[in-house]
């Protein structure tokens, strides 16, 4: 029989005196791999800081079939001390053997320190040090540094404090001491975040394959299809259960929504025909009644359509009372981006473009680049490799050290910054749209309502907003940037599904250009037509198709160096092209003749490289 590790029944959390969620029942049993599903908000971690007993619910009880002992927890607010290296942390996974080499140390050190032995002290080394080669402390030491490994730690983190260390790094080290540890009930929450695939692709892998239960939040749509075995959808209302993935949830959502709109429409057209006959049959009854004046015969006839009336009403009150309601539609994000006519082709190049950290190790060298209308360029590769760099190059926030940056003198660049530091953490929501020119207040609040920002929210500062709110103040001022040329690093970051899912689909319907760096792969699926490849110590690669065709191991059509020279090439030629041909008439009959003639041998330069292509 399967063993039940966590059930819930009735759960109520309050947030000052309103309730965050009620209802909540549920039953997590061996060997699962559960999402944890909800919009942003809902209250997703703070039901596993409950479940975990970090914080108390209002109602309802929670029961346990497995010691707290075996949870492993992957957490985002890690609390540790301020001096504990990586090392330290993952060490001390397993807390007996953590507390043994750390007296072991004191004693080594003690001793050393001292001229003459204590013998009380050597004594007790002895006893530690033989209960820690009994418990295979070395055995552990060694595995602990396998995982490090495992998850691509470099060594020369490991003396690092935890706490100085980057969010992927981070979540690494947390994962690296989960795999060391192997409870029987993992408890991640968003474990993606600021991962780069090449580790994403080993989690599926492992919470694919992990032996244990697995419960986790993730808004990563890719992870979930890889990995959960069921979703557990929260709401204020309580939470449901669905079987399978993402996809799968998707599925049932849109068939329940069918169904329910059929029975719904079903019932209102018995409803129009139970009103119909109450009002037909009351005017026969009325009619009949006049009618029959003092002849009893006539009276009691006419009262047959009484009874059928009070028939009729009493199957109205019974359809009123089960009656079906469709479900109240949750406010979504509504965002159009609109981008400046350009008549235009090529909207920016990189030529030559040397990029190098300070030590002068170089991210880019002889890089080329050329962006044209209607591109959508996903940069995919390893943390480090110089993906924001190179987006910090295009958007013009970053200067190269070497080569040219061209960009056409009618592209106006909209740039979304994954760490969300250019917004005024001072302004309200409502002044920093009613600075724009000729901005009302009621255009200003429906805009906001639109991105989900209702009511009094106007009025909240930048600064108290979530990261999530941020990423939607962000897509304000794109919206309103009308850029032809957006650059975007990591705009889905700290979104929850259903807002993720309208933002592709602005960015869908995007007429200018893209180019995005994400770890979200449903958004390269959804939006990119071209690759940009980054890799330590190798040439980027382009990849002229969709992000399918290239997880589809359709590989052979990277370009090769020569091809991407050549593309390069040839954007910087239909860019001088198109502002020759935009030029004014000249002064003289001779002007006017060499611009045509350098028009001519520019459309012919263009001709020779599209063939070779």
């Amino acid at each position: 029989m399967t063993k039940t590790l966590i059930k819930a029944k009735n759960i109520r959390k309050e947030w000052n005196g309103i309730a965050l969620f009620e209802g909540v029942s549920f039953e997590i049993t061996e060997g699962e791999r559960v999402l944890l599903f909800g919009r942003n908000g809902i209250g997703k971690t703070t039901l596993l800081q409950g479940l975990l007993g970090r914080l108390a619910f209002e109602e309802g009880s929670v029961s346990y079939g497995l010691p707290a002992e075996e949870w492993g927890v992957l957490d985002q607010q890690l609390e540790i001390s301020v001096e504990m290296t990586v090392l330290e942390y993952v060490f001390s996974g397993w807390k007996e053997l953590a507390a043994l080499k750390c007296r072991l140390e004191t004693l080594g050190k003690q001793l050393q320190d001292t001229e003459g032995a204590d013998a009380e002290a050597v004594a007790e080394y002895g006893e530690i040090y033989e209960s820690y080669l009994q418990l295979d402390g070395y055995g552990w030491e060694a595995k602990v540094e396998k995982c490090l490994r495992q998850l691509k730690l470099d060594p020369a983190l490991w003396s690092q404090p935890y706490r100085l260390l980057s969010g992927g790094q981070k979540t690494r080290v947390q994962l690296a001491a989960l795999l060391a540890r192997q409870p029987q009930l993992l408890v991640l929450d968003e474990p993606t975040n600021h991962l780069d695939n090449e580790t994403m692709e080993w989690l599926e892998e492992w919470v694919r394959s992990y032996p244990g239960t697995v419960l986790y939040v993730s808004h990563d749509r890719t992870f979930i299809d890889r990995t959960a075995t069921a979703v557990l959808e929260l709401t204020p209302q309580g939470c449901r259960r669905y079987p399978g993935a993402y996809r799968e949830y998707r599925e049932q959502k849109a068939l329940e929504a069918r169904t329910l709109e059929g029975k719904y429409k079903k019932q209102e057209q018995e409803k129009e025909q139970l009103l119909e006959s109450i009002r037909r049959y009351a005017e026969w009854f009325q009619q009949a009644h006049r009618a029959a004046g003092q002849n009893d015969f006539l009276r009691s006839k006419s009262k047959k359509n009484v009874s059928r009336l009070h028939a009729k009403e009493a199957s109205l009150a019974r359809l009123e009372k089960n009656r079906v309601e469709l479900p109240k539609a949750a406010p979504k994000l509504s965002m159009k981006l609109e981008s400046e006519a350009f008549q235009g082709d090529a909207l920016l190049s990189l030529h030559n473009i040397r990029c190098a950290y300070g030590d002068n190790t170089a991210l880019l060298e002889d890089f080329n680049l050329s962006l044209r209308r209607g591109d959508r360029l996903a940069v995919l590769g390893p943390n480090g490799a110089g993906k924001s760099t190179l987006l910090k190059l295009i958007a013009g926030v970053a200067q190269p050290s070497g080569g040219e940056v061209t960009q056409h003198p009618r592209t106006q660049i909209g740039y979304f910054a994954q760490e969300l530091d250019h917004l005024n953490p001072e302004s309200t929501l409502l002044d920093s749209l009613l600075e724009l020119p000729g901005m009302t207040q009621t255009e200003a609040r429906t805009i906001l309502g639109c991105f989900l920002f209702p009511r009094e929210d106007v009025f909240k500062h930048i600064g108290d907003l979530s990261m999530g709110e941020k990423c939607r103040v962000a897509f304000l001022r794109l919206y309103f940037g009308r850029g032809n040329l957006l650059v975007l690093d990591e705009p889905t970051n700290y979104l929850d599904i259903d807002t993720r899912e309208r933002v592709e689909e602005a960015l869908a319907a995007y007429p200018g250009g893209l180019v995005i760096v994400s770890h979200d792969r449903y958004l390269h699926t959804k939006v990119a037509n071209r690759l940009l490849l980054l890799e330590h110590g190798r040439r980027p690669q382009f990849f002229p198709g969709t992000y399918e065709e290239y997880t589809a191991k359709e590989r052979g059509r990277v370009l090769t160096p020569e091809e991407q020279t050549r593309e390069g090439e040839l954007q910087l030629l239909e860019m001088s092209l198109a502002r020759l041909m935009r030029s004014d008439a000249l002064e003289t009959e001779e002007e006017n003749r060499e611009l045509m003639a350098e028009i001519v041998e520019l459309r012919k330069a263009i001709g020779s490289l599209l063939e070779e292509n």
